[in-house]
Parts: C-alpha cells; sequence; structure tokens
C-alpha cells in the first residue's frame, strides 16, 4: 500500500512537471533530447516526460539596458566618457537563443565600438551639440548587426557626456564670457535704445515748442495788425468827420456874413476888409483849401472885386 502511494506520488509530481504556463508577452523554446522542438507560446502546454524540456523562456516586451561610460576620442584628440542606453526587443526567439550566446554583452560591446567610430569622426562641439545625429547613427547601425539575432534595436540615447575637467573649466569660462558677451550687448543695445527714444523726444518738444511759439506770434501779429487797422481808420474816419463838420461851419459862418452883408448897406471898404479877415479865418484852417482865380492878384487890388468872387461862391473846399 505505501509502495502504492509512493508510485502515485511520483506520477503526479512527473504529470506536474511535463506541465508548463507560459504567460503573456512570453514565449518559451522547448527542446527533445537537446534538438530544438517547437515554440511555446502563450498558454498551457504539455511535455514527454524525460524527453521534453522547457529550455529556454523569452520575453518579447522592449527591454531596456544601460551601459556603463564608454571612453571614447574625438577628432580633435579630446579622451571624453559617454554611456548609453539601449532599446531592444526580441523579434525572433529561436535566432535570439540559437544565433548568439550573450546577447547582451554582444550589443554591449557592438554599441561601444560603433560609439567610438562616430565619435571619432566628430570634434568636441561637434559632440555636443549633434546627439541626434549620433543616436540615429547608432540605431542605424546596431539594428542592422542585430537583426541576425532575431533583435530589432528600437533607440538609442546618449545619456551623459563627461568631458575632461580641464575641457569642463575651460568650457564653463567659454559660457561665462559669452553670456557676459551678451549682457554688455543687450545692455548696450538698451542704452542705445533709451538715447535714440530721449532724443526723439527732445526733439518733438523743441518742435512743438517751436510750432507754438510761432502760432503765438502769427496770431500776436495778427491781432496787433488788426488793432493798427482798426485804429488807423478810425483816427481817419474822425479827422475826416471834424475837418468836414469844420469846414462845412466856416462855410456856412462865411457865406452868412457875406449875406448880412449884402443885405445891409455897408461901405464897399468895410466889405472889402471883412472879406479879407474872412478869408484868413478861411486860410488859417487846416481842413479848408482856398482856389481864386488867374486874376487874384487884380482882386487884391479891387475891394469890389473881391465882393463880387465871394458872392459868386468862387471858395471851394
Amino acid at each position: 500500500m505505501i509502495k502504492l502511494i509512493i508510485i502515485i506520488l511520483v506520477v503526479v509530481a512527473l504529470s506536474l512537471s511535463c506541465v508548463k504556463v507560459i504567460k503573456q508577452s512570453k514565449v518559451g523554446i522547448v527542446m527533445r533530447l537537446g534538438k530544438f522542438q517547437k515554440k511555446a507560446d502563450t498558454g498551457v502546454h504539455f511535455l514527454i516526460p524525460f524527453l521534453d524540456q522547457m529550455a529556454y523562456v523569452i520575453d518579447l516586451r522592449e527591454n531596456v539596458v544601460d551601459f556603463p561610460p564608454q571612453a571614447v576620442i574625438t577628432k580633435d584628440n579630446v579622451t571624453m566618457q559617454i554611456d548609453t542606453v539601449v532599446y531592444f526587443q526580441v523579434t525572433d526567439p529561436v535566432r535570439y537563443v540559437f544565433e548568439i550566446a550573450n546577447p547582451i554583452s554582444a550589443i554591449e560591446n557592438l554599441t561601444a565600438t560603433t560609439l567610438r567610430n562616430i565619435i571619432g569622426e566628430l570634434d568636441l562641439d561637434e559632440t555636443l551639440t549633434s546627439r541626434d545625429l549620433i543616436n540615429t547613427k547608432m540605431r542605424s547601425i546596431l539594428d542592422e548587426a542585430t537583426d541576425k539575432w532575431g533583435i530589432k534595436v528600437n533607440r538609442v540615447e546618449l545619456k551623459n557626456i563627461m568631458p575632461p575637467q580641464d575641457i569642463q573649466v575651460a568650457m564653463e569660462k567659454q559660457m561665462r564670457a559669452e553670456r557676459e558677451r551678451r549682457e554688455s550687448i543687450l545692455q548696450a543695445e538698451g542704452e542705445k535704445q533709451s538715447s535714440i527714444l530721449k532724443a526723439e523726444g527732445e526733439k518733438q518738444s523743441a518742435i512743438l515748442k517751436a510750432e507754438a511759439q510761432k502760432e503765438a506770434m502769427i496770431r500776436e501779429a495778427e491781432g496787433e495788425k488788426q488793432s493798427c487797422i482798426l485804429r488807423a481808420e478810425g483816427e481817419a474816419e474822425s479827422i475826416r468827420q471834424i475837418a468836414q463838420a469844420k469846414a462845412e461851419g466856416e462855410a456856412t459862418v462865411i457865406k452868412n456874413v457875406l449875406k448880412a452883408m449884402k443885405e445891409s448897406d455897408i461901405d464897399d471898404n468895410i466889405l472889402a476888409l471883412k472879406s479879407m479877415d474872412a478869408l484868413e479865418k478861411i486860410a488859417e484852417s487846416d481842413s479848408t483849401k482856398l482856389v481864386l482865380p488867374s486874376d487874384t492878384v487884380n482882386f487884391l487890388g479891387s475891394f469890389k472885386g473881391i465882393k463880387e468872387v465871394l458872392s459868386n461862391d468862387k471858395i471851394e473846399k
């Protein structure tokens, strides 16, 4: 009875050991007597005891490998340390198992040699500024080389680029000098713009002040001109009215005197004297002009002739 139980337990153990479950995103490699038998995809698989063996279980998901820094030399003989990160995925589990003994080590060495070849064609500045170019070239070369191993290289990244300490110090000094130069340029540009704007403002202010003074002087001159014109016109009108009134008054007085003389019985000598007095008064006036005929000389010798001239209104304004 005990032997039977032992036999049953052994059979069960062997049966359980022959049942293999492959998880999602993995593939098993079944070996029969040391020879490849089949790929075991996701699910349950039954193996023949003592003949079949699940030798390898390969992960089909994308893998990330961070390789340690590698010493490389640039075109201008600068030695630096660069570490890389490789993203790869197994596309053919059979070739991945049987075509390469140590795929991770093979990828690491291939990455180091490829990186040295690429960096050797670039100088220091190009190496620091051409990460995308280096990544693209490395991915292309690694993908082509690992294709026969059933590996697909999806991406390669330069994680760190570490130049020597003295180069780093020189680069920091250069960067500091470049920043100071840019700061000086920006400060000079700012001062230039400030001076230009200040000069433009002073120019506009001077122009506006000059225009305002000009406009004020023009308006002041126009006002003085109008004032002088109105003043002159008023004085002229006043003088004219005064002269006219004075002339009209004097003429009226003389005419009245002569009329009274005519009507009265006055001696011709007295009439002549009065006429002469009237002529003198008329001649003294600034607004009266005396116009006499050409025979004025004879008139002065004859009192009666003066009376006739005055009586016939020979006096003109």
